[in-house]
This record gives structure tokens, C-alpha cells and sequence, in this order.
């Protein structure tokens, strides 16, 4: 099923990954915002919700992957923004060409409302390594080779 998948989906002309997280942010248009200002993301599409209010869909690209968004909607499902300084179940990881990018991401994010749960650092395990939490709740894990 998962090869048929992707073959129709590239037969359609759509691209999308296998893969990409989806995150629930309030208020969206914020996040879109914040996410191209520290992560240098692409906006590739966006939906407006019929109450023009709220985002029902936005597509992001960020570091060549994807990141899907949109406001809460309960009327649709049990999704939910996280809670300030809940333990998260899930975080966003970005892979980066160099250690260096890691320390710009996170002085760029810190200076548009993100946190930082571990300042970047040397890993045991061979990367520059930094852990934030975004303006809306969201946790990300930024990785890029020690040395470069």
C-alpha cells in the first residue's frame, strides 16, 4: 500500500513527504509567522477557515521537509494546543548542515518568543545539539554536525 501511495500521489502531481508532522497552533497566523522568521519556512499553501478567524490548513516548508499547521478546531476532532510547560509527547527534530546553524536558529527563535529547554551544545553522540520551545508550546530538537 505504501509504495501504490506514493506512486499515485506523484502520478497526481502532488509532493508531499511520506512523512510530515501536523501541528495545532493558536493562533496560527502567529506561528506561521514565527516559524519564517526563526526557521526561515516557506509557506507553500494556505486555507482560511469560513469564520475568517481561524487557519484550517497551512503548508510549511522548512529545512526541505514538511510541516503542516492549523488553529484548533474542536468542532472537528480532539486536538488541542499544548499547555505552557506540559511534558510533551512529541517534539519536531530539524536536521542541519552544520553545527553552526543550530546556534543561528536558536538566537533567531529566542528572539522571537521561543525558550530554550537545552542551549546548544557538543553531544556525546557527534552533533551541536539544542532543544527550544516555540512561542505556541511546540518542542523542537535542532541537530547539526559538530565541526562544520
Amino acid at each position: 500500500m505504501g509504495t501504490e501511495s506514493r506512486e499515485s500521489t506523484a502520478k497526481s502531481g502532488l509532493k508531499r513527504p511520506p512523512v510530515a508532522p501536523y501541528l495545532t497552533v493558536t493562533p496560527a497566523s502567529a506561528a506561521i509567522a514565527f516559524y519564517i522568521g526563526a526557521f526561515g519556512a516557506v509557506q507553500k499553501a494556505l486555507m482560511p477557515a469560513l469564520d475568517g478567524l481561524r487557519i484550517l490548513h497551512c503548508e510549511l516548508e522548512i529545512n526541505g521537509g514538511a510541516l503542516m499547521l492549523a488553529d484548533m478546531f474542536p468542532e472537528f476532532g480532539k486536538t488541542r494546543v499544548p499547555l505552557p510547560n506540559e511534558p510533551m509527547a512529541v517534539s519536531v527534530s530539524l536536521e542541519f548542515a552544520t553545527g553552526t546553524e543550530v546556534d543561528e536558529t536558536v538566537a533567531r527563535a529566542k528572539s522571537l518568543g521561543a525558550t530554550t529547554e537545552t542551549e546548544p551544545s557538543n553531544s556525546f553522540w557527534g552533533t551541536r545539539v539544542a532543544v527550544i520551545r516555540d512561542p505556541f508550546g511546540h518542542r523542537w530538537i535542532l541537530n547539526g554536525p559538530i565541526g562544520s
